[in-house]
């Protein structure tokens, strides 16, 4: 809740991500890079004892992801385990996690830039012949290109979505488990391939512990989920299921591929299989691949390839996006925390991101990158362990739908384990801790030789609160969605005039798109300028003594967040503006609009102003029938009869006119039905009206000739079958079109049963990201 003019202003996030979505964002970042590149690595430390390996490294990734589970379900915010050790540790710690995340990711981008430049090579080496260079600088000089490649894609704002990420991650796992099929079938067909797993342990369980360290990177995925809290429904409920299931299907294929790639494999004579996948390196799963099933090798390179470009965006966007908001909170300079006014995207953060991964790429080598990436995490994971316990005892008041089982003895094991592992790490690779090490230390000269003073100066500027409005609950509700300074002028003001008749409320929402390029958080740093438009809302309320509640909410689809407030609020009528024009021939009103119309959650009104709002003193009320949409237009209409009757506000008759049309085809029972029937409904609602007749050739000329002296007109949607598109039909668009009058176009709300037919049977209207609520462009003659 923030506060602006004195008066309160929710700002509400819309949250889209259901449990298989984010699921696969937990199961793509844990079987992604890693385990193409680390593979054969971390056999050639480990031999048979890899598969122990990986077992252990789910247990220890089940512990820190309970964690993760039980402080993103209480904690459902963009952050993740920056903004939990700030809370449970204190703002040093808090900074260092940040710190330490945006170093972690970036190096983690090194290792996936570097297992590219290497499947790269091999590739090329296979297709064309040898490189034009020594094969390690070709690898090196691809790594490089590719990982400036996806820093200018991720400054132009492209990122990878939802559909495209299920489909790489599925393709990701169809080739390990063809790869696993193959390689049961030609290890159970040969006995004497279970030889290859003995010894177990032929490096001892140092070897076991130093391949747990190398490729912990592979089972960090899950942090990811609790990032994503933000955007995630039902979080309390969906994002420890996500943690758990996705671990659960990782590590489920990390032991079938280690299990075939020891055993289905022929390493050159007298060469240990584990010692052969050692030697090959980042290379040994697509040569076990190329032994295993036709074009392996291939296959498994490109996948490679695939895997490593997608965590490679994937993770300079974490990388980028970490530095910003440390940034925008005055952690780091405020370069990181930019802007670009075009791209919409923190261009700084991504363009140094970029330099600190290519600087690391060169810098070191492949199990180098790994074990500092190994390290940097495993530090963090610690951090994260011991600010759950001290959260127990701090914040008891949180709602915590799911708790760590066994407390607090299963967070001191995990941060036991997890310090373990990074000392065994110094074994294989002790540059990679005098790197950690040298970070983090230049972090602490940074946190208080800058960082403290730039909190010190944010919190010098800002001014305390010196007064909150309270608004009081009402039963009625008018929920007002709008854009820009015209349309909360005039439907904050025809709002407050119909929340007045029925002693409710104003509800002025004002949806900020986000765009693809931010998380949602970070689509914060677009509320400054908007914030505005509000306003005039908040005046028409207080004109009319009508409570106003204001919204701000950050989405990524318009139409959809006005869809999903308007069902959370229980709003009773929406308002929304409609300015003449749509930008897409193939919709009636607009994207979002069109959306609303399809499935409205309570009533809705459409209006097309025709300059200010002025008091009406005489409205038609085109009827063919006294269907729930002619009745809410009737009811509409007294509302506003009832309004200017009051000598507060005029203290005049405001005259409502049915208005019957005797077309060439009316024949003299219709018009008797007509009346017979308007009288009704009119007792019925408690309307004063004087009906009308007009004789026409058709309805729209009818309708605006009819009107052509009236100050307002207000008419039901066309009421048409359950499949149409376009639920308001051919005439009200052309009457809003084409009449000098406002209009205002009704549809009354079904109920839910109704609605959920809708919902299920009506198409979705086209281009649903419109990033105006109504339209931007008029469209040419």
């Amino acid at each position: 809740m923030s506060r602006e003019n004195n008066h309160a202003v929710e700002v509400s996030l819309s949250r889209d991500l259901g449990l298989l979505d984010i699921t696969m964002i937990g199961v793509g970042a844990m079987i992604g890079a890693g385990i193409f590149v680390l593979t054969g690595i971390a056999a050639g430390h480990a031999g048979p004892g890899l598969m122990l390996a990986f077992f252990l490294n789910g247990i220890i990734a089940t512990i820190i992801g309970s964690a993760y589970a039980e402080l993103g379900s209480c904690f459902p915010e963009a952050g993740g385990g920056y903004l939990w050790v700030k809370q449970g540790m204190s703002d040093m710690f808090g900074f260092l996690s940040g710190w330490m995340s945006w170093f972690a990711h970036a190096v983690a981008c090194s290792l996936y830039a570097l297992g590219f430049g290497s499947f790269a090579a091999e590739l090329y080496k296979i297709w064309f012949g040898t490189p034009p260079v020594e094969q390690h600088l070709f690898a090196v000089g691809a790594g490089v290109a590719i990982a400036a490649l996806f820093t200018f894609i991720n400054f132009r704002g492209a990122s990878e979505t939802g559909l495209v990420g299920n489909i790489v991650t599925s393709i990701k796992i169809f080739i390990l488990l063809l790869l696993v099929g193959f390689g049961l079938v030609k290890i159970f067909g040969n006995p004497t391939s279970f030889e290859h797993y003995t010894p177990f342990l032929p490096e001892g369980w140092l070897g076991v512990f130093v391949a747990m360290g190398l490729t912990f990177i592979a089972f960090e995925g899950y942090e990811i989920i609790a990032q994503s809290g933000e955007e995630v429904k039902d979080p309390a409920r969906n994002i420890p299921r996500a943690i758990f299931l996705s671990i659960v299907i990782a590590v489920t294929i990390y032991l079938l591929v280690a299990f075939v790639v020891l055993g289905a494999i022929e390493p050159p004579p007298g060469v240990p299989i584990y010692k052969y996948l050692g030697q090959l390196g980042e290379l040994g799963m697509a040569e076990a691949a190329g032994q295993i099933m036709p074009y392996g090798k291939v296959i498994l390179l490109l996948a490679g390839l695939a895997s490593t470009m997608s965590a490679l965006n994937a993770t300079i966007y974490s990388s980028s996006r970490v530095s910003f908001a440390m940034g925008r909170d005055g952690n780091l300079p405020d370069i990181f925390g930019r802007i670009h006014p075009i791209t919409h995207t923190p261009h700084w953060a991504v363009f140094i991101s970029g330099a600190l991964i290519i600087l690391m790429a060169i810098a070191l080598p492949i199990e180098d990158v790994a074990a500092s990436a190994d390290i940097m995490f495993l530090l963090l994971f610690m951090m994260v362990c011991y600010s759950l316990i001290t959260l127990r005892e701090r914040r008891p008041d949180l709602d915590r739908q799911f708790m760590v089982p066994f407390f607090p003895y299963l967070p001191w094991l995990g941060i036991i384990l997890c310090l373990l592992l990074s000392l065994t790490l110094f074994e294989l690779s002790p540059i990679a801790w005098y790197t950690a090490l040298g970070w983090i230390l230049a972090g602490v000269v940074i946190y208080f030789s800058y960082g403290v003073r730039q909190r010190e100066r944010r919190a010098a500027e800002e001014r305390p609160i010196l007064l909150e409005e309270v608004v009081a609950v009402k039963e009625y509700s008018v929920m007002v969605p709008v854009s820009d300074l015209g349309q909360a002028d005039r439907l904050g003001e025809l709002g407050a005039i119909l929340a007045k008749v029925h002693d409710g409320e104003l509800f002025a929402l004002h949806v900020v798109r986000v765009p693809r390029a931010l998380t949602m958080s970070e689509g914060r740093v677009l509320l400054k300028e908007r914030r505005h438009v509000l306003d005039l809302a908040i005046a028409k309320g207080k004109q009319y003594d009508v409570p106003v509640r204001t919204m701000i909410r950050l989405g990524r689809r318009i139409g959809e967040t006005i869809l999903q407030t308007a069902r959370e609020r229980k709003a009773n009528l929406m308002l929304l503006g409609w300015p003449g024009y749509t930008r897409s021939r193939d919709v009636a009103f607009g994207s979002v609009i069109d959306l609303i119309s399809k499935d409205p959650p309570c009533d809705l009104a459409v209006v097309r102003f025709r300059g200010a709002w002025q008091p009406p003193k005489r409205i038609v009320v085109p009827l063919r029938g006294a269907g729930l949409n002619a009745r809410l237009a009737l009811s509409i209409a007294r509302d506003l009869q009832t309004f200017y009757a009051d000598p507060a506000h005029g203290g005049y008759e405001v005259e409502v006119q049915p208005l019957h049309l005797r077309l060439p085809s009316t024949d003299a029972r219709e018009t008797e039905q007509f009346y017979q029937m308007v009288n009704r409904v009119a007792d019925e609602l408690g309307v004063r009206i004087s009906a009308i007749e007009y004789e026409a050739d058709n309805v729209v000329d009818g309708i605006v000739e009819a009107s052509h002296d009236a100050d307002l007109i207000i008419m039901g949607a066309s009421e048409q079958g359950l499949f149409e598109q376009r639920l308001f039909g051919n005439i009200p668009e052309q009457v809003m079109r084409r009449s000098p009058r406002t209009v205002v176009m009704c549809k009354a709300y079904r109920g839910q049963v109704a609605s959920l037919l809708r919902r299920l049977f009506t198409p979705e209207p086209i281009d649903l990201t419109d990033p105006e609520l109504h339209g931007l462009k008029k469209e040419n003659a």
